[in-house]
């Protein structure tokens, strides 16, 4: 830092904050937990920041092994301090996503804020069809959440995207 008389000097500056910028950080600080406008004011708000939380979405054909992207999207969930409220499992095929009642049950706990995002290991288990993809993207952010894949390469790495 540079001193009024022009020598630098260390140390750090004093924070001033009026008392309305101390109440729309806070404003802002609550909209980012999750935490309603009109639950910040009540009495017996949560103390702290819970962890994020998301469901896990995975859908396949009927006698698909879903263990291996379950584990890695619990331990790429895990590596980004998210709570995991529930793992959906689909055993729906090739069913548009329209037609699954596990994708259905993954947007219902995001629009009952119960999760912000729903993880999902490739994008085909949404569905391979851009449009139809889209559609369930848009829906989960209308919901008041995102989509996030997590793409896997087929040596087990995660694929840089």
């Amino acid at each position: 830092m540079v001193g009024n008389d022009g020598e630098h000097t260390q140390g750090r500056a004093a924070a001033r904050r009026t008392q309305g910028d101390a109440r729309r950080r806070q404003a802002l600080a609550d909209a980012a937990a999750g935490v309603a406008p009109e639950r910040a004011e009540a009495p017996g708000r949560p103390a702290g920041i819970g962890r994020f939380r998301c469901v896990v979405y995975l859908c396949g054909a009927p006698r698909t092994d879903l263990a291996a992207p379950r584990k890695e999207c619990v331990e790429y969930a895990e590596a980004f301090g998210w709570e995991i409220v529930e793992v959906v499992e689909d055993r729906a095929g090739l069913l548009p996503p329209g037609g699954r009642s596990g994708l259905a049950r993954a947007l219902a706990r995001v629009a009952a804020r119960d999760a912000g995002a729903v993880l999902t290991a490739w994008r085909s288990m949404v569905s391979p069809v851009v449009q139809e993809y889209d559609e369930v993207a848009r829906e989960v952010e209308k919901a008041g959440g995102f989509l996030h894949v997590m793409d896997v390469a087929r040596d087990g790495r995660r694929a840089a995207r």
